[in-house]
Order: structure tokens, then sequence, then C-alpha cells
């Protein structure tokens, strides 16, 4: 059977979209991994950074816990001063 140029164009044109296709396809999926591993630095990164956010948030949140309770228990001093005077005023005429 005799070769048929017209099929031996077609197939070497078919090739060569499949190869220039194939090709950018290989760039394409370079670029994409490339941005992934970007993206998966950035997520590595504001991970770390949320960690330590959390650790500060953590710290200040002790100290203000600390000072209301130190609050607390002084009110709590000055309220039991308050009704000792009150009550060793009670029984006792204003011109004592």
């Amino acid at each position: 059977m005799p070769e048929d140029p017209i099929a031996h164009s077609e197939l070497a044109a078919l090739t060569r979209r499949f190869e220039e296709t194939s090709a950018q396809d290989s760039r394409e999926f370079g670029i994409i991994k490339s941005d992934l591993t970007a993206v998966r630095l950035q997520v590595g990164n504001l991970d770390q950074k949320v960690e330590n956010l959390s650790s500060h948030v953590t710290q200040r949140l002790d100290g203000l816990e600390r000072k209301i309770d130190g609050f607390i228990d002084e009110q709590r001093t000055v309220n039991a001063t308050m009704v000792e005077l009150l009550s060793s005023l009670v029984g006792k005429s204003t011109g004592e």
C-alpha cells in the first residue's frame, strides 16, 4: 500500500500540537507547583504569627486577671474596714 502524503502531513501536525500542548502543560504545572510552594511558606509564616499572637494575648489576659483579683481583694479590705467602722458607730449618738 502506498504512503499517503496527506495522512503523514496530518499526523505530523497532530504530533506537533501534542508536543506543544505537552510542553505548555509542563510549564504551567511548574508554575502551579512553584505558586503552591510559595503559598505553603506563607501559611507556615502566618501560622507562626498566629501562635505568637495567641501566646502574647494569653500573657496579657493572665496579667489582667491578676490585676482584677488584686483590685477585688483591695475592695474587700475596704468594705470590711467600712463595716467595722460603721458597726462601732451603731448605738452612739452624734453628740458623743
